[in-house]
């Protein structure tokens, strides 16, 4: 199992890029009244920074590694997403909304199906069905089951990235911990967005939507880096 120092050394000069363009999206910190085309950009630059992140590890890496390239093609309709989420206000949201939808389903896809871990995939349906519970009575029209299908297919996400980490039997790679943690962040941002938009006004909810959507993103990429170390491991299971 590779060590987390080895990771920072190998891969931290390739993050530095990401970094920098995440904190020029929060020192900016553009007003969302007022969408643009240079708004859209300086929000979704640090995605574009995890494409060149991946794609920094070569063509070859994408192309024996199937993970790689489904994480890769999540990236990419992350950040359409997120350039219709700029203009949410103007009816795009549901644009928006479909992006991530089929990003959760590759990156489910990326995760795999093994190990199947039934007792993560119910605490993962349970904590599903209460956010739906929760936000049921503010919605309406096709929100309704829009929002139903949308934490569904999160929810099943998260479900596959936790599956992976094996703590008890001493299968888990920094991969997979990565896998687990951005997947966590993900459906925390994703819940934020939802509670701000159909409940009640959430403090500092740009900030704390924004904060952990990056860190989910960065982590999910980074689960990419080492997929041959995952799929050895799942063999073994």
């Amino acid at each position: 199992m590779v060590s987390p120092v080895t990771v920072v050394k190998s891969e931290g000069p390739k993050l530095v890029p990401f970094f920098k363009a995440t904190c020029v999206y929060f020192v900016l910190w553009l007003p969302t009244s007022s969408p643009s085309w240079f708004s859209a950009l300086i929000k979704c630059l640090p995605i574009f920074c995890l494409w060149v992140f991946l794609l920094a590890h070569g063509f070859s890496f994408l192309g024996a590694h199937s993970n790689a390239r489904k994480i890769l093609a999540g990236l990419i309709f992350s950040a359409l997403g997120d350039a219709f989420l700029i203009w949410q206000e103007q009816g795009y949201f549901v644009h928006g909304l479909l992006m991530f939808a089929i990003t959760h389903i590759l990156y489910s896809s990326a995760f795999g199906m093994k190990p199947i871990n039934m007792r993560a995939g119910l605490v993962i349906t349970a904590v599903s069905c209460l956010s739906y519970i929760l936000l049921y009575p503010y919605l309406s029209g096709p929100f309704t089951y829009l929002v139903a299908v949308y934490i569904a297919l999160i929810g099943f996400m998260g479900w596959r990235a936790i599956a992976g980490l094996q703590l008890a039997n001493d299968l888990w790679t920094w991969t997979k911990l990565s896998a687990c943690l951005g997947a966590v962040l993900f459906m925390v941002s994703d819940l934020t967005i939802a509670v701000n938009k159909f409940c009640f006004p959430v403090p500092h909810s740009r900030a704390i939507i924004m904060a952990t959507y990056y860190a989910a993103q960065m982590l999910i990429a980074l689960s990419a880096v080492e997929c041959q170390d995952v799929e050895v491991a799942r063999k073994r299971t």
